[in-house]
């Protein structure tokens, strides 16, 4: 654990809770735009300060709990969501020098925290002693467990490329899956690997086409049915955290992460360690925001598929599809070698 270990963990959770706080008011002000709306423009200039107003709102609203529910479970549930999505953030590479956690495993980590949010949404459903949150969590994480291998084969295929670039690097580590894209950006070389990354990624963020978790027209309002006040917030924070996790996820792993264009010609590797930082961060941020923007578009205009529809992309296309890609690609790289 170096001596920037604390200040750049806190720094990084601020920044992350900022980020997930100002991407609700993004979300609104997107799907005004695309509906030819206002959205949000009473509180402080421009609806700025609208995210604090909710977060009073929550803070101040009655946190009931129903008679059948596990009360300590319940409250127990949307704090584990809450700590699974700044736990998966933790690892991604900020720049060349700068980094929370330093471990050779990071992407086994990152499936581990990852693969855990099917425990938090059963949870949150089962302890809340209700069949309709109960209904929502189980097919929530039926959802969320189908799609992981998806998920899986797609960071194979990355980690395949990334041990074929750089042979005596350890492709675990998010920080070499980077420095592998300095000649060319994984999507590019791996456009079926990251197309089923990104639809894997939509389902498991729950975010539409795939918003089974809140399908009202059929669970009322799922897994978080019963919660409501600060309790009800934390899952909301929590669903943009993962948003926004997915998102840096997608531009570290197929968009080269901190990597900025013209750093060779721009001497990048000279400039003190401070601008470089600056300069890996910077980049990061737009790269995410930018899926941010695209996951909140694509809300917007695609409208949510049938349950059975989810399942069978996910088990009968998919998954296939990753598969073929990952051998066709370990092939082609075992003929190059």
């Amino acid at each position: 654990m170096n001596a920037f270990f604390w200040p750049t963990l806190g720094g990084l959770l601020v920044v992350f809770f900022t980020l997930a706080a100002y991407a609700t008011l993004a979300e609104r002000k997107i799907s005004a735009y695309i509906q030819d709306r206002i959205g949000p423009n009473r509180v402080g200039p421009k609806g700025l300060l609208q995210p604090l107003a909710d977060v009073l709102k929550l803070l101040t609203k009655e946190a009931f709990q129903p008679t059948p529910s596990y009360k300590l479970l319940q409250i127990a549930a949307p704090v584990l969501m809450v700590a699974l999505a700044m736990g998966a953030i933790a690892t991604l590479p900020l720049s060349r020098n700068l980094r929370v956690f330093e471990g050779n495993v990071g992407v086994l980590y990152l499936l581990g925290v990852l693969s855990m949010n099917v425990y938090g949404l059963s949870l949150a459903g089962w302890a809340a002693g209700s069949k309709y949150a109960l209904l929502g969590g189980l097919r929530s994480g039926a959802q969320v467990i189908s799609y992981e291998l998806a998920l899986g084969t797609g960071i194979l295929s990355i980690l395949l490329l990334t041990a074929f670039l750089l042979p005596d690097q350890n492709p675990l580590s998010p920080q070499n899956i980077v420095e592998a894209q300095r000649k060319g950006w994984f999507f590019l070389v791996n456009p079926i690997g990251f197309l089923v990354y990104v639809v894997a990624a939509f389902a498991e963020a729950n975010r539409a086409p795939f918003d089974f978790a809140e399908a009202e027209q059929e669970l009322v309002g799922g897994y978080h049915t019963e919660y409501s006040s600060i309790r009800f917030g934390a899952f909301f924070v929590a669903e943009y955290m993962n948003l926004i996790t997915a998102s840096a996820l997608i531009a570290t792993f197929f968009f080269g992460g901190y990597l900025g264009p013209f750093e060779g010609w721009l001497g990048v590797s000279k400039w003190s360690l401070v601008w470089q930082n600056v300069w890996g961060v910077s980049w990061l941020i737009i790269k995410t925001l930018f899926w941010v923007f695209v996951f909140m578009w694509v809300r917007w205009t695609l409208p949510r598929f049938r349950y059975d529809q989810l399942m069978r992309i996910g088990w009968k296309v998919l998954l296939p599809l990753g598969v073929i890609n990952l051998t066709c690609m370990a092939g082609i790289l075992l003929l190059n070698q």
